[in-house]
C-alpha cells in the first residue's frame, strides 16, 4: 500500500473519526432482501482556523504547520483538505494577488485531498 494511503488514514484518525467506521460506512450492508446502500458518512471535523480572503472562488484558507494540512473553503461552502502541502505553497498562495488562479494551477489535484464538506446547493424559490 500507498504512503498517501496511510497518510489519509492518520489524517482521518487526527479529526477523530474511526477508521472502522469510516471503512464500514463506505461498505453496503447485505440483509435479507438484498444490498443496502452505504449509509450516511460521518463528517469530518475541521480543527483548522481558516481565514477568509479576497477571491472570487475561494472563501477561506487554514494551514496546520504541524500536520502540513492545507484546508480551503470555497464560496459555493465545499471545504477540502490538501494532505503533504508545504509551508511555502501556504505562503505562496496567501501572498497571489489571484487565490483561485495560484488554487488551480499549483494545488487542485497535485496533492491529496479530503472532502471536509460538500458544496451547498442553491435553493430556488
Amino acid at each position: 500500500m500507498s504512503a498517501n494511503f496511510f497518510y489519509l488514514l492518520l489524517l482521518l484518525s487526527v479529526s477523530r473519526l474511526s477508521i472502522a467506521d469510516s471503512l464500514e460506512s463506505n461498505m453496503p450492508v447485505r440483509q435479507s432482501d438484498g444490498l443496502v446502500p452505504p449509509r450516511a458518512r460521518t463528517a469530518v471535523t475541521s480543527h483548522i482556523p481558516r481565514e477568509s480572503v479576497v477571491s472570487k472562488g475561494i472563501a477561506s484558507i487554514g494551514y496546520s504547520k504541524r500536520l502540513h494540512i492545507l484546508e480551503i473553503e470555497f464560496v459555493n461552502g465545499a471545504v477540502y483538505r490538501y494532505l503533504q502541502v508545504a509551508p511555502s505553497v501556504h505562503r505562496d498562495l496567501m501572498s497571489a494577488d489571484s487565490k483561485a488562479r495560484y488554487y488551480d494551477a499549483n494545488i487542485k489535484g497535485n496533492y491529496p485531498s479530503v472532502r471536509v464538506r460538500p458544496r451547498v446547493k442553491q435553493q430556488f424559490d
